[in-house]
């Protein structure tokens, strides 16, 4: 299966790629979507920016055919404008993604936290280091592409827990796996076996 996540946003919209097959996940591509400027008042009207995601996402669905789309759900925005906005950023989004007939599965950020890192209040830094603990390392574009890159593998780990693809740095943690906890309610890190050291190094997980 081969499955897109996007990370919706007026200004910047992410998007990554991974395919899933054999309980292996290996990446496809991933990168942003640059709407507006990121500071200050944007100077591109809103309903351009909804028709760029529309014409910039439609050109990567057709290039790179996934079966499925994760879209993160809407959760906080600062004011009520912001708010909308993203609501119809996500809303160009999902048509999208229905006009091209895709399957649509939608999960709010602290399911992909705890799906990706074991906890609900992880921080973009630490979604990413673990993304890159998955496929390697990569330069992503914004914390846009990773936190989509991280909505594709949590639908993947949702489904069934994937494996690491055999060339990314942690395979070889796969057979560290332990703990009391059913396979259905670990986090994808408890799943293959990856401590927090072994991800982040010394440094401490901190909950905000």
């Amino acid at each position: 299966m081969r499955i897109l996540g996007i990370d919706p946003g007026s200004r910047l919209t992410g998007y990554g790629c991974i395919d899933w097959s054999s309980n292996r996940i290996s990446l496809v591509t991933h990168g942003t979507l640059h709407l507006a400027n990121t500071s200050g008042k944007a100077t591109i009207p809103l309903e351009e920016r909804l028709l760029s995601i529309y014409e910039g996402l439609g050109r990567i669905i057709r290039e790179y055919k996934p079966d499925l789309m994760a879209v993160e759900k809407v959760f906080f925005a600062k004011n009520a404008v912001s708010a909308l906005k993203l609501g119809q950023a996500r809303g160009a989004v999902l048509l999208t993604g229905m006009i091209h007939g895709l399957k649509i599965a939608e999960y709010s950020p602290t399911e992909v936290k705890l799906a990706i890192v074991g906890h609900g209040q992880a921080d973009k830094e630490q979604v990413a280091k673990m993304i890159e603990y998955m496929i390697g390392a990569q330069e992503f574009a914004s914390t846009d592409a990773s936190d989509a890159l991280a909505l594709a593998i949590c639908h993947a780990h949702t489904t069934r827990a994937p494996r690491a693809h055999s060339n990314s740095s942690y395979a070889q943690a796969l057979h560290a796996a332990s703990g009391k906890r059913s396979r259905k309610n670990r986090s994808l890190a408890e799943s293959l076996g990856i401590t927090a050291e072994q991800a982040f190094g010394k440094k401490r997980i901190t909950l905000r």
